[in-house]
């Protein structure tokens, strides 16, 4: 049977850094703010790339809206600096800087600076102000004499990139100087430290003796600098110092082991998207699950059918008790009191085989699809393994067993063919948006804002480039992600592109003409700053003008480096209203029946929930559209949330989107571009 294993291939496109007084770098933070009675208090995580993650604090003044900022890093040290922001990012969106004056450890007199930072604002159910700083710069330092020792800037897991690991799992390790260059991978028995001395150590950070990895490979090609290795299952649970040894030793980086954490493969080895499923035809055929039926770059591709056996790949199902470093192991966790599920368009399906099957770290997850499941190009499908989550992917399923070609709305069959061949798909898209957030003690707060981007995708973002055009009636998605520094993955993905100044008008009860979209330019993602109401009192901003009210709406886009002209219109009616209101407690094992009136039968309704602990974030979107008058939220999509006395509901609806075209300055034109006007409701909700 054929097999395809694809850790090797995509994940090596992974950055890292070469050593260098100046070190180029995307600052990304994320912040809560507390009001005071001289300004602003912030903290929360950064993340530098090339250099580490971090934590981040600062302070910035009512007037100036500027202050003092210090980024802790995990590896050791500190940076420190002023960030200058504006009050308008409380609204909803602005452009910041930041300066770098010093620091300690390696960033001792370090300077530098990022002189656009895009920045974002909100106002959370409970009055909580949540904001997001990025933007690229540099920071130079001193230099050092001497080889410089290996850095590590991330340690992640080998499908879904992100922080904390499982026993006996695949994972990976970002950084600078962490191997000789080249690229070297290595056989069964793997070494714990390599020919040239490379090992990769992990720590209890309550001290004792720690335990090498097994070695599966180095990489150190063209500025990427990665590691590669097997967690030994012997390896308890707990949190570890990481460190790795490549003449001499990086400084820590912590990570936590657990029990399990089980993680989907993906073909891109993104950490989402198309999943590394196949689709079994015979014993001597597997087909991998793609959009329609034919050859693809190296193998057999078909979409799978109701009644099909899959089997999708991953790693972190938990420890092998024979140990990780034979030829062919083989553990069937199911089988052995480990609850697995397949979730397949929110559908819990039994699996039939859920370990280890003839490679050391990588599991096998076998299940037959039933013959009523969801299906199309963009299917969500997760892995429960005890109740746990993994990150979302997605699969195609055609529509039965004589198709050869899955069925997406906005897709044609075409299409689909050309993204199995490696071709690209280009969506532009624009919203208008206005929340009402029920707040405890504060009462209503209306935000309106406006936003849009045009992005091109490969068939591996499928999911990402379908939900930008058009919303899958009745389907429902589980999302969870840590509370760490990490990106958590997303079902989006794809590539910005610049269509110049886009400008914006509304009816004249609006307050909205010619109004220009601010564009960011290391995303070339589009936002503008309309009105916000009903801030807390101490809260500065809430600048911006404009009111998003029932009527017809323009946009028109001059232009630019990569998308010619374009304008589109919408007429947005009366909004959807809610029967009794928003619920402010919900019993997860009862479900969540909702029901309303307005609206056109056509418009789309998105039902949006979530419910965090101290480490672990849940959330789930489902979507159905204003004629069903209702929908009802299973138990089994919320019992995958935990409870909480502070969780999140909202619900929002939007007429049916406007299309429109627009060229491509490298030839051809987008293949969708949508306008959509969204209004809706959200508020504090008690998960029981």
């Amino acid at each position: 049977m054929t097999r395809r294993f694809l850790i090797l291939t995509a994940a090596l496109l992974a950055s890292g850094a070469a050593y260098a007084a100046t070190t180029n770098t995307t600052l990304t933070i994320n912040a809560t703010a507390t009001a005071g009675a001289t300004g602003l208090a912030l903290s929360g995580t950064a993340n530098l790339t090339n250099i580490g993650n971090g934590t981040f604090s600062a302070t910035l003044g009512t007037a100036s809206f500027a202050g003092p900022y210090t980024i802790t890093l995990s590896s050791g040290g500190t940076i420190t600096g002023t960030l200058t922001s504006s009050a308008t990012v409380l609204a909803g969106s602005g452009t910041s800087s930041a300066t770098v004056t010093g620091g300690t450890g390696a960033y001792s007199g370090a300077t530098g600076s990022f002189p656009t930072l895009a920045s974002t604002g909100t106002i959370g159910a409970t009055g909580s102000i949540s904001l997001t700083f990025t933007g690229n710069g540099s920071i130079t330092t001193g230099g050092s004499t001497g080889p410089p020792p290996p850095t590590i800037t991330d340690v992640l897991d080998a499908a879904s990139n992100t922080e904390g690991l499982a026993q006996g799992s695949i994972f990976i390790v970002k950084g600078s100087n962490l191997c000789p260059s080249g690229f070297t991978s290595f056989n069964v028995p793997r070494p714990t430290t390599s020919p040239d001395g490379v090992k990769i150590t992990f720590t209890p950070v309550s001290g004792g003796t720690g335990t090498d990895a097994l070695l599966w490979y180095e990489y150190n090609l063209s500025g990427t600098v990665q590691l590669a290795g097997i967690l030994p299952s012997t390896v308890a649970t707990g949190n570890y110092n990481v460190t790795v040894t490549n003449g001499s030793a990086s400084a820590a980086f912590v990570t936590t082991v657990t029990k399990s954490k089980f993680e989907l493969f993906t073909q891109d080895s993104s950490g989402s998207g198309l999943a590394s499923v196949q689709n079994y035809i015979s014993a001597s055929r597997v087909d991998l699950n793609s959009f329609t039926t034919g050859n693809g770059k190296s193998t057999t591709i078909s979409p799978a059918h109701p009644g099909q056996y899959l089997l999708a790949y991953g790693t972190g199902m938990g420890a092998l008790a024979g140990g990780d470093n034979s030829a062919s192991p083989a553990y069937n966790f199911a089988a052995n009191g480990v609850n697995v599920q397949a979730i397949v368009g929110g559908m819990s399906i039994p699996v039939t085989y859920a370990g280890r099957a003839g490679y050391a770290g990588e599991d096998q997850i076998n299940f037959a699809l039933p013959s009523n499941v969801p299906t199309g190009c963009a299917v969500s499908f997760q892995i429960s393994v005890n109740g746990a989550l993994s990150a979302p992917a997605f699969i195609a399923i055609a529509p039965d067993a004589n198709a050869s070609v899955c069925v997406q709305q906005g897709f044609t069959a075409a299409e689909l063919q050309k993204l199995d061949a490696g071709g690209t798909y280009t969506v532009g898209g624009f919203e208008l948006m206005q929340i009402q957030a029920v707040l405890p003690s504060v009462g209503t707060v209306t935000e309106n804002s406006a936003s849009g981007s045009f992005t091109t995708f490969t068939g591996y973002q499928l999911a990402g480039a379908a939900q930008a055009s058009v919303f899958a009636s009745g389907n429902c998605v589980v999302t969870h992600s840590k509370n760490t520094s990490s990106t958590t993955p997303v079902l989006t993905g794809g590539v910005g592109l610049d269509a110049g100044a886009v400008t914006l008008n509304g009816p004249a009860a609006s307050n909205i003409s010619n109004m220009t979209f601010k564009e960011d330019p290391s995303t070339f993602s589009y936002s503008l700053t309309l009105a916000t109401s009903g801030l807390p009192s101490g809260v500065p901003g809430g600048g911006g003008t404009g009111t998003i009210v029932a009527g017809q709406y323009s946009l028109s886009g001059a232009g630019g480096k990569d998308v010619g002209k374009f304008s589109s219109t919408i007429t947005l009616g009366t909004p959807l209203l809610l029967t009794g209101g928003l619920p402010t407690s919900v019993n997860r094992a009862n479900g969540l029946p909702l029901a309303w009136t307005g609206g056109n039968s056509s418009d789309i309704v998105e039902i949006i929930g979530s419910s965090s602990t101290s480490t672990d974030n849940w959330g789930f979107i489902c979507t159905t559209t204003a004629g069903t008058r209702g929908f009802t939220v299973g138990s089994s999509i919320l019992n995958q949330l935990p409870a909480s006395t502070s969780g999140s509901l909202s619900i929002v609806s939007a007429p049916t989107p406007s299309t429109f075209n627009a060229s491509l300055t490298a030839g051809g034109s987008i293949d969708l571009g949508t306008f959509l006007a969204l209004t809706g409701t959200g508020g504090t909700v008690a998960y029981q």
